[in-house]
């Protein structure tokens, strides 16, 4: 009797346990930030860490992952990428754009962000490619890259990421991002529908993609910014036919 009672606690303990566990499951625990210097309270969790794309050049992509500040087990997946080519994903869209934080104005300390994206979605940001942000490589040829070997490289962060956060495998997944992930993002997304069809086991769940003030074809760029300027009364019109003359 002593005995089976025993086991009976034991089998409750351990179910109760795993009832309390499920959400980190899959979860690294090492990656987790209990608390950014300065942060005020929130119920959400961050990770940051690497994840290795290439062990044998040594090459590493940070990432920041911040959970949904409501209901995140039943919300979707939303990456951000920074153009430049070279911007931080962390410091420029976790910080200062669509994270749940903004330094305070004196810099010592971190204040929530009331329009963070994350009051929608789980967010993860990239520093990509390697040499950007904490992103690295111990192979100095890594740092001559292009639009083609940074989408199979996040490509394959994903598939690694993934290995870390089990939980998101099957979530639906959008690709966002501003300025040159006007290519990265279009290029990333024709990166998985290609990994998809060819899969005969796991496929991304990806729902969208969405590109904000885009770098799509730098001449055409350019030459917009100018007609914007013009059609809002900024410029006049032999102000606008002496730019196009001069640069076009």
């Amino acid at each position: 009797m002593g005995r089976s009672w025993f086991l009976e606690l034991l089998f409750v303990g351990n179910y109760v346990c795993l009832l309390f566990n499920v959400r980190v499951e899959g979860y690294p625990k090492e990656d987790l930030v209990e608390r950014l210097p300065g942060q005020p309270n929130v119920e959400f969790k961050q990770y940051v860490g690497y994840v290795d794309i290439d062990v044998k050049h040594g090459r590493s992509l940070f990432y920041n992952f911040v959970e949904a500040d409501h209901d995140p087990d039943n919300k979707a997946l939303t990456l951000w990428l920074n153009g430049g080519p070279g911007c931080s994903s962390v410091g420029g869209g976790a910080f200062t754009e669509l994270g749940p934080f903004y330094p305070t104005g004196n810099g010592r300390g971190l204040r929530r962000n009331s329009m963070s994206w994350n009051r929608a979605s789980n967010l993860l940001f990239i520093e990509s490619p390697a040499g950007v942000g904490w992103s690295y490589s111990n192979t100095t040829s890594d740092y001559n890259t292009g639009d083609a070997s940074t989408a199979n490289d996040i490509l394959l962060f994903f598939l690694k990421w993934y290995e870390k956060f089990t939980s998101h495998r099957s979530r639906e997944l959008f690709l966002t991002g501003e300025s040159y992930a006007g290519h990265y993002i279009p290029q990333l997304a024709n990166a998985i529908l290609d990994y998809n069809a060819h899969s005969s086991d796991f496929k991304f769940n990806i729902k969208g993609i969405d590109i904000g003030n885009p770098l799509l074809k730098l001449d055409r760029d350019t030459q917009a910014t100018y007609e914007y300027f013009w059609s809002h009364g900024m410029v006049l019109h032999i102000e606008l036919d002496f730019i196009f003359l001069m640069l076009f």
